[in-house]
């Protein structure tokens, strides 16, 4: 069995080796199959992971989630280098490139005092490295089109934002909030469904812009909210299930009951 020292595992090089055997004719037989595709749904559990981590507060637990998320990345390199595309030097050079680029008010002569301008800054350089406005580029271009909805609304109002387009306060967007809640409610009336699904989208959009106002992220907080709505969710089963009973032959009241149990008892845990 191949050894490496305690200094070689903490060595990029290292991973990059390892990935390369796991990948070899007398590798790994599924770690030979993947391909930059198949790998795509790893790459996103990863992040999510990584996000719940940071979420948790335990570090070691974002530790290990960080290096499952370096592992596709590398991953993902080494199938470039086969394929005679790039390689993971390629990747660090890229990055690298690209942060001193953009960092003029660190690695150049632009000024930068407080964190909104440095993004408004950052910005205004990548549109002008995709060759300007003049010539197509916006300051929307890059996000992914497989983006969560919700996540999607507050990366591009952000955006947005940072160049000068938003409401002046949060006042104006929970007035905005009334206003398309006025709208889906007489649509609902109407029922018009693709009038209702139009009007469901403005009211998100705006609750989106109400969340970032407030400098809350709107798809961490629906996770939250998520994770509430299992864990209480979950607490009526075994509840129920204590009993003989199911939640599908248990009347609505009882459940709430048991639902305002849940909330009780959660002290803040989640």
């Amino acid at each position: 069995m191949t050894k490496y020292s305690e200094q070689e595992l903490r060595r990029l090089e290292t991973l990059a080796d390892v990935i390369k055997r796991l990948r070899s004719p007398d590798g790994c037989p599924w770690d030979r199959e993947q391909t930059a595709r198949t790998l795509r749904q790893f790459v996103i559990e990863e992040a999510y992971e990584v996000v719940e981590a940071i979420d948790s507060g335990n570090p070691d637990r974002l530790k290990e989630e960080l290096g499952d998320l370096l592992l596709q990345i590398v991953l993902q390199a080494r199938i470039g280098e086969e394929d005679g595309q790039f390689n993971i030097e390629d990747v660090i050079e890229g990055i690298n490139g690209k942060l001193i680029r953009r960092h003029r008010w660190v690695f150049g002569d632009e000024e930068a005092e407080s964190p909104d301008a440095a993004l408004k800054s950052w910005n205004r350089i990548k549109v002008e490295e995709r060759g300007g406005a003049e010539n197509g580029a916006s300051v929307l271009d890059g996000l992914p089109t497989a983006l969560p909805a919700l996540l999607k609304a507050f990366s591009l109002t952000q955006r947005a934002a940072h160049v000068g387009f938003d409401w002046q306060s949060t006042k104006d967007v929970v007035e905005k909030m009334h206003e398309e809640l006025q709208e889906l409610e007489n649509s609902i009336e109407s029922g018009s469904e693709g009038e209702i699904e139009n009007e469901i989208g403005d009211l998100l959009f705006v609750l989106v812009n109400i969340a970032r106002q407030l400098g809350i992220n709107p798809e961490l907080a629906l996770q939250r909210s998520n994770r509430k709505f299992i864990s209480r969710f979950r607490y009526i089963e075994e509840k129920l299930s204590e009993q003989g009973r199911s939640p599908s032959d248990s009347s609505l009241q009882e459940m709430d009951a048991i639902w305002d149990e849940a909330k009780k008892n959660e002290s803040g845990r989640l």
